[in-house]
């Protein structure tokens, strides 16, 4: 099916900056964020930080181990700079017990699932739950039904996946890693609705 699941566990990655903008402003507000990833074994979440942090896609890439760290850097139209630190959990049931501490004190969450695999969406509602009761309070959440170029065996309506995070008050995207579609879109929503600092 192509891009399992990941990246070597020690795996840095790159520090890119994704600007329209090519002077900076000295002024610019920095944020830093810890970004942590959830889904089931195989949905697509290495390659969709992969294609956010360095443009690839890699459909041979190999299953997470425990889970493996990027960061990336992102601007924004009012100037501010995000800079993520990405978290990218291991799938797997026997990794499941690490999860609270990737998640633990993130600002935000992806809980993604494959379009075209109803047991991953449902499993993307455990992880929903699991942050709700242990996640940090006011932690931006976004379910991300991933695969959209597979739309053709798809499993999952959109509709049901938007009603779900309507009613969990999160942010709903659907994502092609393999194409890119609304990657970068997915990250400038989440760094958009990230809390401001507030001026001392």
């Amino acid at each position: 099916m192509g891009c399992s699941s990941s990246v070597p566990a020690r795996n840095t990655g790159g520090l890119n900056t994704i600007s329209n903008d090519s002077s900076p402003d000295a002024s610019s507000k920095d944020l830093r964020a810890k970004l942590v990833l959830l889904g089931d074994s195989g949905v697509g979440k290495s390659c969709i930080v992969l294609r956010f942090v360095r443009g690839q896609f890699d459909p041979t890439s190999k299953v997470t181990v425990g889970a493996s760290f990027l960061s990336q850097t992102l601007a924004l139209e009012d100037s501010t700079i995000v800079k993520f630190e990405i978290w990218d959990t291991a799938g797997q049931e026997r990794y499941a017990a690490l999860a609270p501490l990737y998640y633990r004190g993130a600002a935000a969450a992806i809980v993604v699932y494959d379009i075209t695999s109803p047991e991953s969406f449902s499993k993307a509602q455990y992880w929903v739950k699991e942050l709700q009761k242990h996640g940090s309070p006011g932690i931006v959440m976004v379910l991300v039904g991933n695969k959209a170029d597979l739309h053709d065996n798809r499993s999952v309506s959109s509709q049901d996946a938007q009603d779900y995070a309507e009613k969990n008050n999160m942010f709903f995207i659907e994502t092609s890693a393999k194409t890119a579609d609304n990657i970068n879109q997915l990250f400038e929503e989440i760094a958009k609705r990230l809390p401001r600092p507030t001026a001392s």
